[in-house]
């Protein structure tokens, strides 16, 4: 059958974003082992960073998945067909200075072979619109201070410094590692 257009050569990448389930909880830990320990390398005693196991990360996932806390917490897989390839983690903001009505990014992560396909950006999305259809107007999320790639692509999707910064204890000798906070209004722009 002859066609008046175009196919890109070959299979299309089946992306998408989901909430996670407890069977997700394997590949999340995965993910989250690899992500930490690029982003925690050099800020981190050596031995620490090598303690960075996925079943550790999954056992925790799965315990938070079978048992979910009340409220809007929410784990977002994104997926290249089946496979989880990244994740973001959401909630109510757990700042003393937060409002009731902001939602907080707990963590975000792509599996370093999985980026730059658009699931960072799917991900952000998803919290975005899973935090304002829980009636969040305002977004923020914590990033390592010297995390450049993690501050830019937020801020990029209009996250902003908002001057507030923490000293996170991060090992068991007491190392801090310094972080700042981004934020972002997300209340839904008007109709045109």
């Amino acid at each position: 059958m002859a066609h008046d257009h175009p196919h890109p050569p070959g299979p299309l990448a089946d992306a998408s974003v989901r909430t996670a389930r407890e069977s997700d909880a394997p590949a999340v830990g995965l993910v989250q082992a690899t992500v930490f320990r690029e982003a925690y390398a050099g800020v981190l005693p050596g031995d620490v960073v090598d303690g960075f196991e996925p079943q550790a990360f999954a056992s925790a996932w799965r315990r938070s998945l079978a048992s979910p806390p009340a409220g809007v917490y929410r784990l977002l897989v994104a997926c290249a067909g089946e496979q989880v390839v990244g994740f973001a983690s959401i909630g109510p903001s757990q700042d003393p200075d937060a409002s009731p009505e902001t939602g907080e990014l707990g963590v975000l992560g792509v599996h370093p072979q999985a980026r730059r396909s658009g699931h960072g950006s799917r991900l952000l999305n998803a919290a975005v619109d899973t935090l304002r259809g829980a009636g969040a107007e305002a977004l923020s999320t914590w990033v390592l201070a010297d995390d450049e790639a993690t501050r830019a692509f937020l801020m990029t999707a209009g996250l902003h410094p908002d001057g507030a910064f923490r000293d996170r204890v991060v090992s068991p000798d007491g190392t801090t590692a310094r972080e700042v906070r981004l934020v972002a209004d997300i209340t839904a722009p008007p109709p045109a």
